[in-house]
């Protein structure tokens, strides 16, 4: 009664060829881009970013900052009316966005856009505070 090695190593290799397969689905479902009309997605060739891309959505009423973790996630959101200032820093490759408040803490701080997200971000939300404050008036 003897044990066949070659069996078991197959056996072996299949398990683990499906807990990658399913390690690599969770890190890309995590990863999806969330629904919005307005949603920009960091690059996962920046700094920070390489499993669990960050995502900036930007609505009528808010800004968030979604990053997903191995559990859960972590959102961060500023009303459009609380937005003090937006700097973009464009570097070789990729920009950073610090989006900051009006109270000065927990500004909202993006790495790894885009030049373009990074200015399109700034422009929308600087549209749509003209807007909000234009229908206060």
């Amino acid at each position: 009664m003897g044990i066949d090695w070659s069996s078991l190593w197959v056996r072996i290799a299949a398990g683990a060829v499906i807990a990658l397969g399913l390690l690599v689905w969770f890190i890309l479902s995590k990863g999806r881009k969330i629904p919005g009309a307005h949603v920009f997605r960091a690059s996962r060739l920046s700094s920070g970013n390489r499993l669990f891309p960050s995502q900036v959505a930007i609505t009528e009423s808010s800004v968030t900052h979604f990053t997903p973790q191995w559990i859960g996630k972590l959102e961060k959101s500023i009303h459009i009316s609380h937005v003090a200032s937006i700097k973009v820093d464009t570097n070789i490759l990729f920009s950073d966005v610090f989006i900051e408040t009006t109270g000065g803490h927990n500004p909202i701080v993006c790495h790894g856009h885009s030049k373009g997200d990074a200015l399109e971000m700034k422009r929308l939300i600087e549209d749509l505070q003209s807007t909000f404050y234009r229908t206060q008036a």
